[in-house]
């Protein structure tokens, strides 16, 4: 482990995603902002016309070219500044296409209520029209919606805010990620380095308690002394869910947030009632880890340090990429070589650098390749995080190539599960690619964290923020050890059989989710959905994987409910939840073995 962060310009070439694709420099952006401009005022012509059918044809074929332009913008100042979150030049253009995004949702604010007040009937018979093929979904989900549209006047006055709605996702990301400092530890050689949000990841895997146990400590020292202010940027945040969805007419910010994807509350609830009734599986594994270990008392820096530490492997990125692409061989030859091509021509940044935004994603536009941003680091964990971000990528790239753009992007709720699958399908080739007790052992202990840090910790956060969203909604006034007792006695229930301390009340000050409300669910939901997929394509024939590649095909063309019973799993029912925590106990039962 280098001591050291590198500069942005220190990474080798081939070690960062080309961004030349869509445009040869940040100038190029200014074009597409003033051709956005102009392009409006065009648009603004439509207002009070959109009942006759050729003309509301145009406005849907300007809007889809207009919005085009807008992701694609947005979407490369995005990158370009999550590359470096201190570059001064970045932020001004972020800033300058955030800036448009908003004057666009302004101008444009008038469609959607003039599209509300047209007969339903209207507009159904114009789907009917081939012309309109490529818009018959959107037109349904008019009238799924239209009870919660406002008047063009309150829906321009909420669109001017949507600079002011996104304030407290900045301010978190831009504290988080440029301004703060957590100091220096001690590695396991016992040399200082910098400890970054990168590097927590690999410390808190150390074998040497002392060195996972000072990473843990100082790095909610720093996160405690910012408490308040991130709190009260929280807290900001979740009134915000819950004054747009009061003003857009739902019961509640969880109901807002789950009728996007058309996606009953119920599914919500039923996750976080299925992981209560099965809680005992995760204190099982508790107690197995603290007997595996060795310790008398087990504390949360112990969770992540893998069982078998005589194993300690690296995994290069050339490894890596190796790995990831025979582990997907169950997917096809096609699938592979695309995703091969993707790997090897730009469409990775692999390296932390300073000031880069910590973590992964996956992030694209309609009609250009997608991106894949990592913070690698040579772990295991980072082999999947690959393997998973890759999942998301080749889900984009075909419903890009199959999907016209009003349907091209899918939703989060099953964003999840390709990038799941991928991991279940790398697990799966690596547990049979060894014939070593240790190495299988390593390998089920991964899988055994994949299931608690994906189903049972991500469903604490999703009950988390239900409480948290619900307590303003019932008016009452949080604060910042309000936040930090409801999130310490989760951890309580949840990982019973560990010793709790005052830092793990500050969890929630560090997870960036909780900035996009009711998102970390369909973590959970996307790995039980993705283990019932795998398990048919690893026991199934050429059906179940046709099935699956259609399902990547289909973008958002329908509700996400019904693209995953299309593909063979329901999700309405508690069963994919039930059989994916089955596996978690067989698995666990498989490691037991073992030692």
């Amino acid at each position: 482990m280098n001591s050291n962060i590198k500069h942005r310009d220190e990474i080798e070439e081939q070690y960062k995603w080309n961004l030349t694709t869509m445009y040869q420099s940040p100038e190029e952006v200014e074009k597409d902002l003033a051709l956005v401009k102009e392009l409006l005022a065009k648009f603004m012509g439509y207002q009070g016309k959109l009942g006759d059918q050729d003309t509301l044809l145009e406005a849907l074929l300007l809007q889809d070219q207009m919005e085009q332009l807008v992701e694609k913008s947005y979407t490369y100042a995005h990158m370009k500044l999550d590359e470096d979150n201190a570059n001064t030049m970045s932020l001004a253009l972020f800033d300058r296409v955030r800036s448009l995004y908003v004057h666009y949702t302004e101008s444009t604010s008038f469609f959607m209520p003039e599209l509300m007040k047209l007969d339903f009937a209207t507009l159904q018979s114009y789907a009917a029209d081939e012309r309109f093929k490529d818009y018959r979904h959107f037109i349904q989900e008019i009238g799924r919606n239209k009870e919660h549209v406002l008047s063009d006047v309150e829906e321009k006055i909420l669109s001017s805010f949507g600079e002011l709605a996104g304030a407290p996702k900045s301010i978190f990301q831009t504290l988080n990620n440029a301004d703060l400092k957590f100091g220096e530890v001690l590695s396991e050689d016992g040399s200082p380095v910098e400890l970054t949000h990168g590097r927590y990841q690999s410390l808190i895997q150390s074998t040497n308690r002392e060195v996972r146990k000072s990473a843990y400590n100082e790095l909610y020292r720093v996160y405690k002394s910012f408490k308040n202010t991130i709190a009260q940027t929280y807290i900001n945040s979740v009134k915000k869910d819950c004054l747009f969805a009061r003003l857009r007419k739902f019961n509640s910010a969880l109901e807002a947030s789950t009728h996007a994807d058309n996606v009953d509350v119920a599914v919500y609830n039923n996750l976080i009632d299925t992981v209560h009734k099965n809680i005992g599986l995760l204190h099982q594994y508790i107690d197995f880890r603290k007997q595996v270990m060795g310790l008398p008392e087990i504390y949360m820096y112990d969770l992540y340090v893998p069982l078998v530490t005589e194993l300690k492997k690296t995994y290069p990125y050339e490894e890596a990429v190796k790995l990831v692409l025979q582990g997907l061989e169950k997917l096809g030859d096609k699938y592979v070589s695309d995703l091969r091509h993707g790997l090897e021509n730009g469409w990775v940044d692999i390296y932390e650098n300073k000031g880069k935004t910590s973590g992964a994603y996956s992030t694209g536009a309609y009609g250009y390749h997608p991106y894949i941003l990592l913070n690698y680091n040579d772990t295991l964990n980072d082999v999947f995080t690959l393997a998973h971000e890759a999942g998301h990528a080749m889900h984009t790239f075909y419903s890009h190539q199959n999907q016209p753009y009003r349907n091209a992007s899918y939703t989060i709720f099953v964003a999840e599960v390709a990038s799941t699958l991928n991991e279940s399908l790398l697990m799966h080739y690596l547990l049979n690619k060894t014939n070593d007790a240790k190495e299988k052992l390593y390998l089920l202990n991964y899988n055994l964290e994949q299931v608690r840090t994906t189903v049972f910790r991500q469903t604490m956060f999703a009950e988390f923020e239900k409480i948290v969203h619900e307590k303003v909604e019932q008016g009452v006034s949080l604060t910042p050890d309000a936040l930090c007792e409801i999130y310490y006695d989760l951890n309580k229930f949840y990982y019973q059989g560990v010793q709790m301390d005052d830092e793990i009340a500050l969890e929630w000050t560090r997870i960036p989710h909780f900035y996009n409300a009711f998102y970390v669910y369909k973590y959970a939901t996307g790995m039980s959905a993705a283990v019932a997929l795998a398990n048919g394509i690893l026991q199934g024939g050429q059906t179940e994987l046709n099935k699956y590649l259609e399902f990547l095909a289909s973008g958002g063309k329908d509700y996400p409910i019904n693209l995953l019973k299309q593909a063979g799993v329901d999700m309405a029912t508690p069963q994919p939840v039930e059989a994916c925590l089955h596996s978690f106990q067989e698995n666990l039962q498989a490691a037991a073995k073992l030692v």
